[in-house]
This record gives structure tokens, C-alpha cells and sequence, in this order.
């Protein structure tokens, strides 16, 4: 048999190559994955190609673990307990202090929810945009799904803050009650403010009183945030707090009330060269000590500034 080509022949296989190449840049649907493979999931995005990754190895904190933060705690499990036992409840927005336990404590309320039906989808804000194929894969699935997306905030003119307005409160279509978005944020107006904003406010003088009109770059600036239902602040820790956090985690990893007494000092001055008490930072500090056995010697005690002045936060150390 002859290896010789005819020209049809040769003409369908590049028209088979041509489709392959077309193929591999047009944007292909999402495909459901296997739901029972995990309790969260993390939403990829490649090119023109997306989908829903497992997550194998899930942060295993607990509410208990989270301390210093009860009224944030008791009303994000307030939300969440309603949204899984079917009744109604809120968008939310976790903002404030950097390193507080914000994106924590929505882990541990999915450790503490999961075996009720509770699922998490971690999406980044860049691909944002896709919301609505996501909200139209789970709208008939048993479960309950957490959109979570972490450290939000937008630039100017970027497409996804117009995608995660219309979904919480703007679309045509209704949301499914199986679906809510949990954010968090340094910024309560996830939008970055600035002072020319100001030149739009207006002045109305009525019965004497003079009311003042934002324009309409701060009413745009402020309308994302308001649309989630419930807003949720974390605040910096006071000395105290900041050391009953650092005991906590000291006793989470196997050390003694001796030693971990032992470690205040030594948790301060950690504190001081980073210029943070913060849970994160605490976590941080008692991940170091256990690793070294719980020896507190070994933590040399940090430079004074030039000043003699503590970092901002940090004069009462």
C-alpha cells in the first residue's frame, strides 16, 4: 500500500491539526469535578481553560485554635451555621487588621461545617469574572458552597469588581441559595480612595441645615462593600491579647505552662523586630520556639532604634 499522500488527504490533516490548535485557545465549558474528592476546592484557570482543583491537604485549624476574637468568631458562626442548615443569611466582608485571623477563622468554620454539606471554592480576584459559571455549576448540587476569596481588593478598572457586584446584589439572575461569598480585606471600601474623590461631594442647604452629597466616584467606591450583609471587623491586639495568642499556640505544640511563661519576654522582642502583635505573628513566634524544643535563651534581644522609639503599635511592649 502506498505511502504517498492525496491531496484530500493531506488537506484533512491539516484542517485536524488546525482544529487541535483552535481547540487548545477557544474557551472550553467547566466541567463539574469530582465533589467527593475533597471539602474545598480551589477554581484554575489556564488560558482558555478553567476548572476545579481538590484541595488533598486542607488547613486543619479549628474554632477553638482562634482566640481573641470571640464577637468576630460568634457572628461568622452565627451566618454560617444558618446558611447550612438552610435558612437565610449573608454575603460577608472580613476586614481590618492585617494577620488578625480573618481568612482563619472562614477555615474553621468550613472544619466545623463540612460534615453538615458545607463546601469551600477559593477563587482569585483575577478571575472573578467567571462567578456566574461557577454559581451555575453548583446551583443544583446538595451541598452548601462558600465562594472565598482572600485579600480583596481592586485597582481602578479592573474586571472583576463589576463581576462581584452584579452577583451579590445587581444581577437579572437570582442568586441559589446554596451559594455565598465570603471575603476578606485590609480595606472596608475594597476600592483605594483618594483625596480628588472629595472634589465631588456636593452641599444642599435645607432649613437651615447644610446636608452633604457624596459623588458619584465615593457612592461607586463604597457601593461593592455595602452590598455584602454582613461586615465583620478585626482590630490590632493590645500586649495581652497579643501574649494569651502566643500561650495558646505554645500549648497547641506540647510546651509546659513553665515554659511557656518563660516565653513572654522572648515573644515581646519577636514582636518588636516585627513590627506586629497579630496572631500571625504569634503563630509564628511559637512555630519557631517549639521547633527549638522550647529553649528561650537562644532569642537574642532585638536593636533598639536610633530613636529609642518602638515601631508604630508597639509603644507599651
Amino acid at each position: 500500500m502506498s505511502d504517498v499522500l492525496t491531496p484530500l488527504d493531506a488537506l484533512l490533516r491539516r484542517a485536524d491539526a488546525l482544529l487541535n490548535r483552535l481547540e487548545a485557545v477557544l474557551p472550553q465549558p467547566l466541567t463539574p469535578p469530582d465533589w467527593g474528592a475533597a471539602v474545598a476546592f480551589r477554581y484554575r484557570k489556564r488560558g482558555a481553560s478553567a476548572r476545579l482543583e481538590p484541595v488533598r491537604h486542607l488547613s486543619a485549624i479549628r474554632l477553638g485554635d482562634l482566640k481573641e476574637v470571640e464577637p468576630q468568631k460568634e457572628r461568622l458562626l452565627r451566618n454560617t451555621r444558618q446558611f447550612v442548615q438552610g435558612q437565610p443569611a449573608n454575603n460577608v466582608l472580613l476586614t481590618g487588621a492585617r494577620g488578625t485571623g480573618k481568612s482563619s477563622l472562614i477555615k474553621a468554620c468550613l472544619n466545623e461545617f463540612a460534615d453538615q454539606g458545607l463546601r469551600l471554592i477559593e477563587v482569585d480576584k483575577a478571575d472573578l469574572v467567571d462567578l456566574p459559571d461557577l454559581a451555575d455549576l453548583i446551583a443544583d448540587r446538595p451541598e452548601r458552597f462558600v465562594i472565598f476569596c482572600d485579600d480583596l481588593s481592586f485597582d481602578e478598572g479592573e474586571a472583576g469588581y463589576k463581576a462581584l457586584k452584579s452577583m451579590l446584589d445587581g444581577s437579572v439572575a437570582a442568586a441559589t441559595d446554596n451559594l455565598l461569598i465570603y471575603a476578606t480585606s485590609n480595606r472596608r471600601h475594597l476600592l483605594p480612595e483618594q483625596m480628588k474623590d472629595n472634589l465631588g461631594y456636593k452641599h444642599a442647604e435645607r432649613d437651615g441645615n447644610v446636608e452633604v452629597h457624596p459623588g458619584e466616584a465615593v457612592e461607586e467606591k463604597i457601593s461593592l462593600s455595602e452590598r455584602f450583609g454582613l461586615w465583620i471587623s478585626f482590630y490590632g491586639f493590645s500586649q495581652q491579647e497579643y501574649l494569651a495568642i502566643v500561650a495558646q499556640w505554645l500549648s497547641h505544640f506540647g510546651l509546659d505552662a513553665a515554659r511557656i511563661e518563660a516565653a513572654r519576654q522572648p515573644a515581646l522582642v519577636w514582636a518588636l523586630e516585627r513590627g506586629s502583635r497579630s496572631g500571625r505573628v504569634a503563630y509564628q513566634f511559637a512555630r519557631d520556639l517549639a521547633g527549638r524544643g522550647g529553649a528561650d535563651d537562644s532569642v537574642a534581644p532585638a536593636p533598639r532604634p536610633a530613636d529609642d522609639a518602638a515601631p508604630e503599635g508597639l509603644d507599651h511592649v
